[in-house]
């Protein structure tokens, strides 16, 4: 195989990528029996996309769905066989027939799925590409051919593996293909306030790592739940914050001169997406405070107040509109 990988990998950004691989990183590490579900292509209505991921092992049993519970019996099936052999396969499942539809026995969905089940514990060394996907280095890349040749590639970091393949009696699936794991969503939260331990778990479920900066001895206790915990200065962590390395930045200080600050150092920045909690009032107070080339670099990408419309009130509604929003972005919608 080429050192470098096929232009053409598909992209992909599936919501379950983080939890799965957080299970796979694990389980390399633990070295016990355990399989990677990888969809390579999908036709028609599937539940899952090219490129979605599921872990199946004994604890925990199942992360990431493939289905909306209809196919994960089988597949649940066939990733124990390759677990349990340390060899993979290759799954074509196909929904669309009509007979099954007329006849009462249609799972619901109408499309094909090509799904490749790896044994994890064959996969060596792939903690190194994982720690270096979540920490940003770049999309996971992962390719797969025919004789079982496998590789995986974050930036200038890759692996290859020679795998056997499980012997089965009925036709024999083609296991070519390739994936690729966009960067995982990353986000810079100034200020760990009442939102973050509603909002930090939510982000966390849809896969963005997050870098929350709070050095209030109040709001200490919240950092907790970020992945990257920063007791300093917001001028200290924006100075700190490498190009491209943030998706999106959060001012929730509830404090005025802190979030002037923020916003200030935040418009040198090249970070696409920045939220400032509070009123308009708020804001249109904290702009006559601010050089009129920081507001005009600002407003762009400012979204104030941040968060969609999408009623209730309180810390729990506000922490929704916030995921909500950064969500709708991150996807382009």
């Amino acid at each position: 195989m080429s050192d470098s990988l096929p232009k053409q990998a598909s992209g992909a950004r599936p919501g379950n990528a983080r939890g799965v691989l957080d299970a796979v990183l694990n389980a390399v590490r633990d070295g016990g029996p355990a399989a990677l579900a990888v969809v390579l292509e999908t036709e028609g209505s599937t539940y899952a996309k090219a490129g979605a991921l599921a872990y199946f092992g004994s604890v925990p049993r199942q992360i990431g769905w493939l289905s909306g519970g209809c196919l994960e019996p089988e597949i649940e099936r066939r990733a124990a066989l390759v677990a349990a052999s340390a060899e993979f396969d290759v799954l074509d499942i196909d929904t669309r027939d009509d007979e099954d539809l007329f006849s009462g026995s249609a799972i619901g969905c109408r499309g094909r799925l090509r799904l490749l089940l790896l044994p994890i514990q064959k996969l060596d060394r792939s903690d190194e590409l994982i720690e270096a996907w979540r920490s940003g280095a770049g999309a996971l890349c992962i390719v797969m051919q025919d004789d079982g040749q496998l590789r995986w590639q974050v930036g200038a970091i890759a692996q290859s593996w020679r795998l056997q393949r499980v012997e089965t009696a009925g036709q024999v699936v083609s296991a070519a293909g390739q994936v690729r794991l966009a960067r995982p969503a990353s986000l810079l939260m100034l200020g760990a306030g009442p939102e973050a331990p509603v909002l930090l778990p939510q982000l966390r479920m849809l896969g963005w790592f997050s870098t929350a900066v709070e050095r209030r001895e109040r709001w200490q206790g919240h950092l907790a739940l970020a992945d990257v915990a920063l007791i300093e200065s917001p001028q200290r962590a924006i100075e700190r914050a490498r190009p491209g390395q943030f998706n999106a930045a959060l001012v929730m200080h509830h404090h005025f001169e802190l979030d002037r600050q923020a916003l200030h150092d935040l418009a040198a920045t090249d970070i696409p997406f920045i939220g400032l909690l509070g009123p308009i009032r708020r804001r249109d107070d904290l702009f006559k405070l601010l050089p009129p080339a920081v507001i005009d670099a600002l407003v762009p990408r400012l979204h104030s107040p941040v968060g969609l419309d999408l009623g209730g009130l309180g810390i729990e509604s506000i922490a929704l509109s916030i995921a909500a929003q950064l969500q709708s972005h991150l996807h382009a919608r």
